[in-house]
């Protein structure tokens, strides 16, 4: 990495890290300039980029919280901090995040305008306090905030991607989960039973997030019942003739009989699986 940042720069900097810390997740503009005192989001915005060209931070385009720490900022910045392994990292509204440790410790403001990546452990240390002064109110703000947009989500049994199977509904457990995982807010989760959707992801033992309803267009992934079996498949609908195609090309399309019972659960709206989340 190479070049100075200023002190409004490392402020910046220093904040971002401390709410990873604190709360999991990274801020927002709007929350950067509350804590800071900056006028408005813009010069937020400005201090971000600046980071970003400077190579102390990636931004997600398009998310409120997509901003990642580079390990090699931690490093070089911050070399009194141990860098997280990636096996500690999880995802949030896009952005990848570390639960840091420790925490630097701090006093009072800076005096420094630019500050190099060899900066002193005393300036880092005034800086971590004077940013941890004003961010406490903004962080706890933010952990009480997820707290309460948490989703409860049921497991409430299987389905099949392969053939269909007999659905055991049934309360397996309820998982906490943050809504910005999904496309569109699900109602509960089933667990995937096959193969054959893996090509667009979907795989054994995954949990499949549901959004209860009948209304769905022509290829958009359905929990569909047939009879008494539950699958999930791509829909087609051509006139009168409902097929349910499979996303592995071991399997065979299910052209549904219209003498059978037909209905749609409901759409996917997300996958859920150990140490990874896709939406």
């Amino acid at each position: 990495m190479s070049t100075k940042l200023t002190s409004r720069q490392l402020e910046v900097l220093t904040m971002i890290k401390n709410t990873i810390e604190q709360t999991g997740i990274p801020p927002t503009r709007v929350e950067i300039a509350a804590a800071l005192g900056f006028r408005s989001p813009n010069a937020a915005e400005d201090h971000i980029k600046a980071l970003t060209r400077k190579g102390a931070i990636t931004v997600t385009p398009g998310s409120s919280r997509g901003i990642k720490l580079n390990h090699e900022t931690i490093a070089e910045y911050f070399p009194h901090v141990t860098t997280p392994t990636d096996h500690n990292t999880s995802t949030i509204d896009g952005a990848s995040h570390h639960a840091l440790s420790p925490t630097l410790q701090s006093p009072s403001s800076l005096g420094a305008t630019s500050v190099h990546a060899s900066t002193s452990h005393s300036t880092l240390t005034q800086v971590a306090k004077s940013v941890s002064r004003r961010t406490s109110e903004v962080t706890q703000q933010i952990t009480n905030n997820i707290r309460d947009l948490r989703l409860s989500l049921p497991v409430v049994g299987r389905v099949a991607a392969g053939i269909p199977i007999n659905a055991i509904e049934q309360h397996e457990t309820t998982l906490q989960l943050d809504p910005a995982l999904f496309a569109s807010t699900p109602d509960y989760l089933l667990r995937v039973k096959g193969e054959s959707m893996k090509d667009v992801g979907i795989l054994d033992g995954d949990l499949l997030a549901v959004k209860k309803t009948t209304s769905v267009r022509n290829g958009q992934i359905v929990i569909a019942r047939i009879e008494d079996d539950v699958t999930v498949k791509r829909f087609h609908r051509q006139g009168n003739v409902i097929t349910l195609f499979p996303e592995n090309a071991d399997f065979k399309p299910i052209i549904v009989d219209n003498s059978q019972h037909f209905e749609i659960e409901g759409i996917a709206v997300g996958l859920i699986r150990p140490d990874t989340m896709w939406h």
